[in-house]
């Protein structure tokens, strides 16, 4: 099956070998920021008693970084199952802005555009 000359069945087993991947590495960050308990990040509390106040925001901001790459992971999965859907409905392939074809080098490089190379540029110029 395809659209716009993508193959929507090559096209869905990217995105989906995608998603595996992305959720496998966000698994092995979230396990690495859980304590011998179970406890999240979130859940553990900074003990200042004997450390000094570098090491301290030394933790604190390795809290924050992983906390902002699972949060990225998040962000990644969520374009991906929109793709997902947008294959089901049948607009996958076309801007989302122009309504015209995303070209097949784009939608090969990233399965989950959305936009076209044209578009995409005038987005990102635009919330600069």
């Amino acid at each position: 099956m395809t659209t716009n000359g993508t193959d929507l069945d090559t096209a869905r087993q990217r995105l989906e070998a995608e998603r595996e991947r992305l959720i496998r590495l966000r698994d092995g960050v979230s396990s690495e920021t859980t304590d011998e308990n179970g406890d999240t990040m979130e859940q553990q509390e900074l003990s200042t008693m004997d450390q000094h106040p570098a090491d301290v925001a030394s933790e604190v901001f390795e809290r924050e970084k992983d906390e902002s790459i699972l949060q990225g992971f998040d962000i990644e999965l969520a374009e991906i199952e929109e793709a997902l859907a947008r294959i089901e409905d049948g607009s996958y392939g076309q801007c989302e802005r122009c309504h015209k074809p995303i070209g097949e080098a784009r939608l090969e490089a990233m399965p989950h555009a959305r936009y076209c190379v044209d578009d995409q540029g005038r987005i990102e110029r635009s919330s600069v």
